[in-house]
């Protein structure tokens, strides 16, 4: 007999009503992602016109960069509101926060993943200094990500003496979440999965919040036949099972057995980056790299820098951790930023973000669209486009050293590597080096004044250290005039090392770098 709790995907959306709270469980690129259930809600909602105005609460980028994910919410009426970590994934809904359709806000995906727990858990909401100084801070911006959002769902606080950001806790309505099996009493394992997120804590924010959890997975267990040690999200949590027995893993593999570390694959599948600016970057900062140093990768061209030491065969020096609760292994690049390549550990989100709020990441490579006068950093917001900060700001924030990768302009930069030096054939039309960013995701005020941090900034053709006034150029490419090719491009005046050092002319040779670290 099966169990009162398996349902079809349009008789669980029957029981999302208006006005309701939604908090997601998944990540960007298809990881954890609900996909039918979020497809059925949208549907829903053309044929009839219901429900009417939620508000989303999801931790990080749901979506493909395309139409899946939480493009298929995007639709006007539907949502009043959505509170992500991460925009980017979801173009769709992106438009709709440029054209004031929504409320839109960005916060931390650390402080949302954790936030889950506190609402879990009954208690007011978080306290933390992840977001001080940037545009989450209520003093400059208070993640409000357009004009038609006005609530304060930031606060700034003082607690002996020091300060700190109070993040409120939200009801929760409903939980769409996803694992690989239940059983018919609803206890669900994540086997197949590469990531676990917070979905225990989102399941359990909803259930003692009094609202009900909907879980989609693969496939349907006898009762009693799942392993305990095996079970994430217990049958006492959830209220409805949805099956999709044709859920893939992301929305590009439908399943990678390496990223779920049931088996360990040969990492030389990855292929190696081919020599152009972007190699060159991902080479230098790599020389950045300690043995037994914890990393964190960031999206974009800081993830090559994963690619080059799997090149290099120094994977095993150090070790890889990604926000989404990976330990170990190779991060995986591209829209399945996220996962791991034979990972070594998978832990729940909110317990890898203490870590790194703790200060447990010794290094830290992240991109960087905007630089600042000041050393700030935007990745979150710029023109008509709006990114999101991700886990940016925990991880900036609180990392000891942090290393900015990104092209000097972007915009049709073309770039000619040879004889060891580096050639600027076609110049970016747009200066990634500014007088003051659009939006601050990265503060270098709170990185000199309160963290004393190390940071440091590497792009094709150039070096910067953020020291106590701002930027300061210690390195150039060979073949670079620092001139006409660096300094000319920059909107403020910068200070000069007296001795500016040549990058290592291995960075820009076609074959291995024999890379040691030390």
């Amino acid at each position: 007999m099966l169990s009162s709790k398996i349902v079809s995907a349009e008789e669980a959306i029957l029981k999302i009503k208006d006005n309701s709270t939604v908090a997601i469980g998944s990540s960007g690129g298809g990881f954890l992602e609900p996909a039918l259930l979020l497809k059925n809600l949208g549907e829903r909602y053309k044929k009839t016109a219901e429900p009417k105005n939620l508000t989303l609460l999801h931790s990080t980028g749901i979506g493909d960069n395309k139409d899946g994910g939480l493009c298929h919410l995007a639709l006007k009426g539907l949502i009043k509101r959505d509170i992500g970590g991460h925009w980017g994934m979801a173009p769709k809904m992106v438009e709709l926060a440029l054209n004031n359709d929504i409320e839109a806000y960005n916060l931390p995906q650390g402080v949302l993943s954790q936030l889950f727990r506190e609402i879990a858990a009954n208690r007011p909401g978080l306290i933390t200094k992840v977001g001080l100084r940037t545009f989450i801070d209520p003093r400059i911006e208070g993640g409000k990500l357009n004009s038609v959002t006005t609530e304060d769902i930031v606060n700034l606080i003082e607690l002996n003496g020091e300060e700190f950001l109070f993040y409120p806790a939200i009801k929760i309505d409903v939980a769409l979440i996803r694992g690989t099996t239940a059983d018919l009493d609803g206890n669900i394992t994540l086997e197949k999965e590469g990531t676990f997120l917070e979905n225990l804590s989102i399941a359990q924010a909803a259930h003692n919040s009094g609202g009900i959890v909907i879980a989609q997975v693969e496939r349907i267990a006898q009762r009693g036949a799942l392993n305990p040690q095996n079970v994430k999200i217990p049958g006492i949590l959830v209220d409805y099972i949805v099956v999709d027995k044709k859920q893939q893993q992301t929305c590009i593999t439908h399943y990678n057995p390496g990223y779920s570390g049931e088996i360990k694959v040969p990492i030389e599948s990855l292929k190696p980056m081919p020599l152009n600016h972007r190699k060159i970057i991902a080479r230098r900062a790599t020389e950045e790299l300690k043995k037994n140093c914890v990393i964190n990768l960031g999206v974009g061209i800081a993830d090559g820098v994963a690619l080059v030491a799997a090149e290099e065969g120094i994977e095993n020096q150090f070790t890889f951790v990604v926000e989404q609760g990976l330990i170990g292994g190779v991060p995986a690049p591209g829209v399945e930023f996220g996962a791991s390549l034979n990972p070594i550990a998978i832990i729940d989100a909110p317990y890898q973000f203490d870590f790194f709020d703790g200060g447990g990441v010794d290094v830290a490579f992240l991109g960087a669209a905007e630089i600042d006068r000041h050393g700030n950093v935007n990745v979150s917001k710029f023109g008509s486009h709006i990114a999101g900060c991700g886990g940016f700001i925990n991880i900036s924030q609180n990392a000891k050293k942090v290393v900015f990768c990104c092209t000097f302009t972007t915009g049709g930069l073309k770039t000619k590597i040879e004889d060891g030096k580096l050639n600027i054939i076609q110049e970016g039309k747009i200066k990634k080096f500014v007088k003051d960013v659009e939006q601050i995701t990265f503060s270098g005020e709170y990185a000199r004044q309160i963290n004393n941090q190390e940071v440091l900034y590497i792009t094709e053709r150039a070096v910067f250290r953020l020291n106590s006034t701002g930027l300061k150029l210690i390195e150039i490419a060979p073949g670079i005039d620092i001139e006409k090719d660096v300094l000319s491009l920059i909107d403020f005046e910068i200070e000069i090392a007296d001795k500016i050092h040549k990058m290592d002319s291995k960075i820009f040779n076609a074959n291995l770098m024999n890379l040691k670290i030390s």
